[in-house]
């Protein structure tokens, strides 16, 4: 799972970081997280409030800091389950 924190790097930035990493280590989750800063960057993802949390190229939270809890039901229903036959 690829996890986006999108913003300048201000204080909430930082907070939405941790938060995500604590959600998808208690999720038990593989993930690569990646601090995005450049403005350009950002708004191709047609993001106008930070901070933003992208999960697998898809913009999931914006302008807010939300709790462990309610990010590991973000990244919950990010998770592909496998088909079954």
């Amino acid at each position: 799972m690829k996890l986006l924190v999108l913003g300048p790097g201000c204080t909430k930035c930082k907070k939405l970081a941790e938060a995500a990493e604590q959600a998808a280590r208690e999720l038990g989750v593989d993930y690569q997280l990646e601090k995005v800063t450049d403005l350009k960057q950002i708004l191709a993802f047609r993001v106008m409030m930070t901070p933003a949390l992208v999960v697998d190229g898809t913009v999931m939270v914006t302008g807010r800091v939300p709790s462990v809890e309610e990010l590991k039901k973000l990244l919950g229903t990010a998770i592909v389950q496998p088909s079954t036959p």
